[in-house]
């Protein structure tokens, strides 16, 4: 291809890439399959590299890239980003209702209504319809700049889907992770012996304080867009107006919208949504009230603190009771022993509840939990169960105070709590608990990704077929495990290639698969970049390390 036809091509990939990222990532209506679009990326990115003078900052390829940032700097918004006030209470939401047509003296207007996404607050600066900063809320006034961070969060356009974009555009939204991709998340830290988050914003907000960009990139962060700063002409005159401009600008926007034309109705759309928030698949805490017509706002103004034009209802936390009808102790993949409430089941949030995590023997101390205790119970951050406080005056005497067992309750092992340790653990290397979560650890998608390993065939192999480390599973015949439970010789033979296919993964995959404590993907990615192949590492003393 010659200079011409590069230059000519590389436009074209990049405004196939963001229509595809488009229709992916806020359409959820892909047109081609990951590989098809990972050939046009890789195109894009061999021409670059052959033509570094045409890379431009807002394609696709500069999402994630530099080296990791010293610190952030500082940025000064235009406009403050203000924070709402909150109410729970209806009768409140009436009395900003007669203050609200007070202070217009009765001139006609509505409500838009809008989720309240539990996020991240975000402001982005987009000049000529490129993105050129983005920032955390900071103080309100000012704020972190974190624009390579934000640049790796594919819903977040690089370039604004219009051919006549404003000189500037300043939009404010929320940055969140989804509840399934935190689910799976903490799955994998906990198999990768890392403490799990606690909830889907305080993950956001951590991944966002991250220094380098490259591990922000493996957040599943997302974002949504519901207001703007500053704006160079601003055309909207209501505030629905303005969602379907910022969505035709091809940034996400809320899923759900309502316009009201009072206040009942408007309470009447709370309880809607309220209704359906389990099926956003983000977490939302309550709904945004604001008045719909822009032009209103001069009169209505702001206090110091927050705009008298909206105002946040926010939901009482879901809590329901429960009993513990049992303490069970789980043993991890680095030997800590968890302790587990076993609840009577019971509906919370959109799902039935019938486990929570007690965290350590320290936290059930101060709690005072016991065995046949009611416990309150809530989702934190609207995913994981956790126990609330205990229903003293309910009990009957009966109850059991727990105290954590000795020895390991798989292998009866002596558990011992270190010095300086919250948590007991189990030693015994060969304990068959953390030989399965060693296993599945070093089969899992971010490690040697083995296809066909799944938990039912982990426990089989361990408990069955002598598998005590990760090596042993090389030596696997097919024939052998077509003869396990709900195997076949079909299911067998492609667990066999998912073997032979893993041998192919880069070095660091092998590293972190072997689950050493405290060695997670950035720590034996450094370790392929100093060692060349496992045997100059296993070879290495503690100085070369």
């Amino acid at each position: 291809m010659n200079c011409h036809e590069t230059a000519k091509r590389i436009p074209e990939l990049r405004s196939l890439l963001e229509r595809h990222n488009h229709l992916y990532y806020i359409k959820a209506a892909p047109e081609i399959t990951d590989r098809d679009y990972d050939a046009l990326y890789a195109e894009l990115e061999a021409l670059e590299a052959e033509s570094p003078d045409l890379v431009t900052a807002d394609s696709p390829t500069q999402r994630v890239g530099g080296a990791p940032l010293d610190g952030f700097t500082q940025v000064k918004h235009s406009v403050p980003m203000l924070s709402l006030s909150n109410t729970y209470s209806p009768d409140e939401l009436l009395e900003f209702d007669a203050r609200t047509r007070k202070l217009l003296e009765d001139r006609t207007f509505t409500y838009a209504l809008e989720p309240k996404i539990d996020g991240v607050a975000v402001s982005l600066r987009y000049e000529a319809g490129r993105l050129i900063t983005g920032s955390t809320r900071g103080d309100g006034r000012t704020g972190d700049d974190v624009t390579a961070n934000l640049k790796t969060i594919k819903s977040i356009p690089l370039k604004l889907a219009t051919s006549q974009p404003p000189d500037v555009l300043e939009v404010r939204g929320e940055v969140y992770i989804p509840e399934k991709a935190f689910a799976e998340m903490n799955e994998q830290r906990e198999l990768n012996g890392e403490d799990p988050f606690a909830n889907p914003r305080n993950a956001a907000a951590g991944s966002l304080k991250l220094l380098d960009p490259r591990m922000v990139a493996k957040r599943p962060l997302d974002a949504v867009f519901y207001a703007i700063g500053k704006v160079s002409e601003e055309p909207f005159q209501t505030h629905e107006e303005l969602i379907h401009c910022l969505s035709g600008l091809g940034l996400k926007t809320v899923p759900k919208f309502w316009v009201c034309e009072c206040i009942g109705e408007t309470l009447e759309a709370l309880n809607e949504l309220k209704n359906s928030r389990h099926t956003f698949g983000f977490e939302i805490d309550g709904g945004v009230i604001k008045v719909n017509e822009r032009h209103l706002y001069d009169a209505l103004g702001s206090t110091a603190k927050s705009p008298r034009w909206a105002i946040a209802y926010k939901y009482e936390p879901e809590r329901t009771e429960t009993v513990i009808t049992a303490i069970t102790v789980q043993v991890g993949r680095t030997g800590a022993l968890t302790p587990v409430a076993e609840l009577e089941p019971v509906p919370l949030a959109g799902s039935t509840i019938s486990r929570a995590t007690l965290h350590n023997a320290e936290e059930i101390k101060r709690k005072d939990i016991r065995v046949g205790d009611r416990v309150l119970i809530e989702k934190a951050g609207e995913v994981i169960p956790a126990v609330v406080s205990v229903n003293v005056s309910a009990r009957s005497g009966e109850e059991e105070p727990f105290v954590m067992p000795d020895t390991c309750p798989i292998c009866g092992e002596q558990a011992v709590q270190k010095e300086g340790e919250v948590a007991y653990r189990c030693e015994n290397l060969q304990c068959p608990a953390q030989i399965k979560r060693w296993i599945r650890h070093f089969a899992s998608r971010g490690a040697m990704d083995v296809d066909g390993l799944g938990n039912v065939l982990i426990e089989q192999l361990v408990d069955s077929c002598g598998v005590n480390q990760p090596g042993d599973l090389y030596a696997l015949k097919a024939d052998a495990v077509a003869e396990l439970d709900r195997m076949a010789d079909k299911s067998a033979a492609n667990f066999i290639d998912g073997l032979a296919a893993s041998k192919t993964r880069d070095l660091w995959k092998l590293i972190f698969g072997l689950g050493i404590r405290h060695v997670g993907a950035k720590s034996a990615q450094t370790l392929e970049e100093h060692f060349a192949a496992i045997d100059a590492l296993a070879s290495a003393d503690i100085e070369t390390l």
